[in-house]
């Protein structure tokens, strides 16, 4: 089932609202002495901050869209059988970002998606220790919103072949392939941020490309690549497909984030991977 432009633009706001909600969630155990950090199965942090937004978001959204299955990376565990029968669902990651929220460099988010048939159509990503918060909708545009100030559409922009590229890497995730790939790609300046927010930056125009050459969940990008694609970029496999949701292991190939005219960086960075 689609939904009209007119109740996008409402759900959109009201899953803003609930990103705020969640953060309020967060940044009341960011200010506390004692995290409660335990180790997952697969060795990532879990602390009480992911579980409390991770109530809130859920509770939110079944008051904002009772009949929508939700999928958390907190209560994952939902089989397969069951999962690819949905044809429209909430994808949130509670607390993008647990390293840095433990590292206490505010470079952590909420993120909030909706998929259907595979795509991402909804997105929020928040950001609780500034107030930054990015959204967007197909069909109603692509903004951030900063603070007290009116929310700003933004727009993902086009390189120009041979100009100095603007690079965003991972803050927690550096790795020798992506070394070698920016070095082979020319000139560039290169900044460095956590969580889903390296997406956020391509999308509104402060960086011009991100490649990620590493493991990534699909909860890790849902809520930013809907930002992207409605600002004008895509977030495509080094093979060049589109990212798609809600596959049996939910795991995301390695990816490249671009404007989506810029089709002769990705052939050059797909080329340079592949040597």
């Amino acid at each position: 089932m689609k939904i009209s432009p007119v109740s996008s633009e409402v759900l959109l706001q009201s899953v803003v609202a609930l990103s705020r909600v969640a953060g309020a969630a967060i940044l009341n155990i960011y200010k506390a002495d004692d995290f409660g950090e335990i180790r997952k199965a697969d060795d990532s942090p879990l602390t009480r901050a992911d579980m409390a937004s991770h109530h809130a978001i859920i509770a939110g959204l079944q008051k904002i869209d009772p009949l929508c299955p939700i999928l958390s990376e907190e209560a994952a565990d939902v089989p397969y059988e069951i999962r690819r029968h949905w044809a429209r669902f909430w994808l949130v990651d509670p607390l993008d970002g647990t390293k840095e929220f433990i590292k206490r460099n505010g470079e952590f988010t909420v993120n909030i998606a909706l998929i259907e048939s595979g795509r991402p159509v909804l997105g929020v990503v928040y950001v609780p220790v500034t107030g930054v918060c990015y959204f967007a909708a197909a069909g109603v545009g692509a903004f951030v919103l900063r603070g007290d100030s009116a929310a700003q559409p933004i727009r993902v922009h086009e390189p120009v072949p041979g100009s100095p590229l603007r690079v965003v890497a991972s803050r927690s995730h550096s790795d020798e392939r992506t070394a070698a790939l920016l070095q082979a790609l020319g000139e560039f300046e290169s900044v460095s941020m956590g969580s889903s927010l390296k997406l956020c930056l391509v999308a509104e125009g402060a960086a011009d490309f991100y490649p990620r050459l590493g493991p990534t969940m699909e909860w890790d990008t849902a809520a930013a690549h809907a930002v992207v694609s409605v600002a004008g970029g895509i977030v495509c496999s080094i093979a060049g497909d589109e990212l798609c949701y809600n596959k049996a292991d939910l795991h995301n190939p390695e990816f490249f984030v671009c404007h989506q005219n810029a089709v002769w960086l990705l052939d050059h960075a797909r080329q340079v991977n592949t040597r």
